[in-house]
This record gives structure tokens, C-alpha cells and sequence, in this order.
């Protein structure tokens, strides 16, 4: 499904990745650890077509992303990908149905359409109560809940997730790892996990850890 080929990148002369490949079967749910520094950012940032490799190839489903231009990796990474961050990134103006909807209204759902599909996740995700309730409204743990049902809506191939538990005490973040294990299983995505925290990293079925730009 993800197929990573001799990546390598540098920003001002400085090599964060050097020569990485990595493939991810399509159901499979990975973690990458590392330390500060390590890439793992700079690595999930081109996985996501955010930035492009100085040298290698990404490949989505056999699609070379490295080599598309940017509208064309903009279309395919809204069809393609769901993102779940650390600090949520839920839009403060709209409420959290309307949150939720967005990568659908992005997509061109009809109102109707990915109303009622939000609907349905926030009952599952059991934020029904809170759909019109705004992001400054809800707990760290709801936000996050509702930020995982956004990254899903449209039933991505791959689902980022980027410390999703770094704003988190021990309690939610073991409630949003389970949620977001059994979501990306459910909806038959593949998943990689980026965390600092072993304990989240072992609800994956295989963890990598990057050191020096190298897996």
C-alpha cells in the first residue's frame, strides 16, 4: 500500500533522512519511534506529500507521490489521507459536526451527505451530544476523539497520526489509542503511528524506531 524507496532529504546542508525505505501493507498499523531530531516528522511530512524528497520515490498504492505536482498531490492527499496531531488542529470557528464534516465538504459532499455521516461517527465516537458545541468547549480527550473521526470520515487508505496523545493524561490516551487502533482496523486503512511513548507505540503490530536518519 505505502512504499518507501532509498529516501533521502537535507534542509541547509544537514541530512535528516538518509537512504530510508519502509513498505506498509495495506491493514497494517506501524509505529515509528525516535528522538528528537530523529526525522520522524520530516519523514511523516513527505509520506503525506507536505514536502518532497531530495532523492527517492513514495509510493500510494504503486502512485509515485515525489513526483506529482502540487495540485495533483493536494487532490490525492485529500482522497488518500487522514491526519490525527498533537494538538488536535480542530478549526476554532466551526463547530465540531461541522469539524468533523470538513474533509467531506472539501471533497464536495453535499450538505445533507456529510452531515449525516458525521452524525453517524460522532454517536460512535460518542460526541453526539457535542456536535454543536465548539472545540473550546470539549475536553483534550474529546477533541481528540473528534479529530480522529475527521481524519476518517472519508475513509482514507492511510491514516498519519503525529504524537496523537502528547496533549493527553495517561487515562484519555490510553481511551484514544484503543479508539484509533480499532477505527483504522474497521475501516481497513493502513496506520502509522509517530510517538515518543512505548506504551502507545505497542498497540501498533510493528514498531520502527529512526535514529540518525535511519530506520
Amino acid at each position: 500500500m505505502l512504499k518507501l524507496t532509498n529516501i533521502r532529504k537535507s534542509y541547509g546542508g544537514k541530512v535528516i533522512l538518509n537512504d530510508v525505505s519502509l513498505n506498509v501493507n495495506a491493514g497494517e498499523y506501524i509505529a515509528i519511534m525516535g528522538e528528537s531530531g530523529s526525522g520522524k516528522s520530516t519523514l511523516l511530512n513527505l509520506i503525506a506529500g507536505l514536502d518532497t524528497p531530495d532523492s527517492g520515490s513514495i509510493e500510494i498504492d504503486g502512485q509515485n507521490f515525489a513526483t506529482l505536482d502540487d495540485d495533483t498531490r493536494t487532490k490525492l492527499r485529500a482522497a488518500r489521507i487522514g491526519f490525527v496531531f498533537q494538538a488536535f488542529h480542530l478549526l476554532p470557528h466551526l463547530n465540531i459536526l461541522h469539524n468533523v464534516a470538513l474533509p467531506l465538504a472539501i471533497a464536495g459532499a453535499t450538505v445533507a451527505e456529510r452531515d449525516a455521516k458525521a452524525r453517524s461517527l460522532l454517536k460512535s465516537f460518542e460526541l453526539a451530544d457535542h456536535e454543536s458545541n465548539f472545540p473550546r468547549e470539549l475536553s483534550g480527550g474529546e477533541m481528540q476523539r473528534a479529530a480522529i473521526a475527521r481524519a476518517l470520515i472519508h475513509q482514507p487508505k492511510l491514516v498519519l497520526a503525529d504524537e496523537p496523545t502528547g496533549n493527553l493524561d495517561s487515562r484519555n490516551a490510553q481511551s484514544v489509542l484503543k479508539l484509533l487502533r480499532e477505527q483504522i482496523k474497521d475501516c481497513g486503512a493502513s496506520g502509522i503511528l509517530v510517538t515518543h511513548s512505548m506504551a502507545a507505540a505497542q498497540t501498533t503490530g510493528r514498531i520502527l524506531t529512526l535514529k540518525d536518519g535511519q530506520f
